[in-house]
């Protein structure tokens, strides 16, 4: 089987987004491809003024890349594992994962915020920015008294509402702040334990995903795979699948060596309840158990 010299990437035009892309294509070239990349405005990208959970659908920041790989207008995209949906559309698979970044949850503060005596240092009633309901429920249940204001934007401006007093801390995902390196020196940051505030599933890990009959763009994937993560990855995904849910559930899974760290609940607006499993347990017994439950 010949495999393809020339690859083409659909991307979303966000820094974090680029970054990815640029990443994989790197990857690429030292394989001997040749990329270009394709931005491509997603759903997500164009509607800033409304929480997830006020979206209409699934698949707010992948389905216009999606449908640009079924038209045969990319080869590849790549994205935030965590945004895809559990079940690929017909005609595409996910033919590689990428190495784990940090899972972990980033809380960023202003310095008038902190207090070294409160929870993750930081003061009684503080605004927190998320439009995450995973990132709410958790909230509630681990700092009630904080006030939750909906965030969204790319991460550069998220930070920047920040910086500007919108807010008094904010939330993101660990990776894609280190990924771009910013200079957060003005700024207290904290990097949340993942064990107790559970991230989302596959947080920190690319999906790169092609058209199922593309075999010469699957066969230059491989040498791009990491499946010691997809193996972990596919647990806790596994995990969301069998829930029915999507980046709306408010549902962390994360696979750590010692245990399967699960916090979950019905609504972003009631607090969460964290479970810790044997690392043996099947999926199907921890649905079973988190079911029970609600």
């Amino acid at each position: 089987m010949s495999t393809k010299t020339h690859i083409r990437i659909g991307t979303r035009g966000s820094d974090l987004a680029l970054w990815q892309a640029h990443f994989v294509k790197e990857q690429l070239e030292a394989n001997n491809c040749t990329v270009e990349l394709k931005i491509i405005v997603t759903q997500g990208d164009r509607i800033q003024d409304l929480s997830f959970d006020k979206l209409e659908g699934k698949g707010f920041f992948t389905k216009e890349i999606e449908n640009a790989l079924l038209n045969n207008e990319v080869d590849l995209a790549v994205h935030s594992h965590k945004d895809l949906e559990t079940s690929q559309p017909d005609g595409l698979c996910i033919a590689a994962v990428s190495y784990r970044e940090d899972p972990s949850e980033l809380l960023l503060m202003n310095s008038a915020a902190q207090d070294p005596s409160q929870l993750w240092g930081l003061k009684i009633g503080a605004t927190i920015g998320t439009s995450s309901a995973r990132r709410k429920a958790i909230i509630k249940a681990l700092r009630p008294d904080l006030q939750i204001e909906e965030l969204r934007g790319n991460v550069p401006t998220r930070i920047d509402k920040l910086r500007k007093g919108n807010y008094d801390a904010i939330l993101l995902a660990n990776a894609g702040v280190s990924r771009l390196q910013l200079d957060l020196s003005d700024l207290h940051t904290v990097v949340l334990d993942p064990t107790s505030f559970v991230p989302a599933p596959a947080q920190g890990v690319l999906g790169l995903q092609t058209r199922q009959n593309d075999l010469s763009t699957i066969e230059v994937l491989k040498k791009l795979h990491h499946p010691d993560v997809a193996n972990i990855i596919e647990q806790e995904r596994g995990v969301l699948k069998a829930m029915d849910g999507g980046c709306q559930l408010p549902l962390g899974v994360f696979v750590a060596p010692d245990a399967i760290y699960v916090a979950h609940s019905k609504s972003a607006n009631i607090a969460a309840q964290f479970h810790r499993f044997e690392p043996t347990c099947s999926v199907q017994e921890i649905v079973a158990h988190l079911t029970a439950q609600s």
